[in-house]
């Protein structure tokens, strides 16, 4: 049986926790941050906790728990 491959987009954009939670990245950083609130930027630093329901898409794609950036 042959390895299975991790999506190459999943490596840079999630990362597992030590209890098998994932983090992302908050939305709506990218671009546009003059229309932005100062609270909302402070608001969205960091990562955060993905949901139970999309984590278990993400974890299909990183099938060994791959936990490095």
């Amino acid at each position: 049986m042959p390895k299975m491959k991790t999506k190459s987009s999943v490596k840079g954009r999630f990362k597992l926790t030590g209890t098998g939670k994932v983090l992302r990245n908050v939305s709506g950083k990218q671009h546009g941050m003059v229309k932005r609130s100062n609270s909302f930027i402070r608001m969205q630093r960091g990562t955060t906790v993905m949901s139970d329901a999309d984590s278990k898409v993400v974890k299909k794609m990183m099938p060994y728990g791959y936990t490095g950036r």
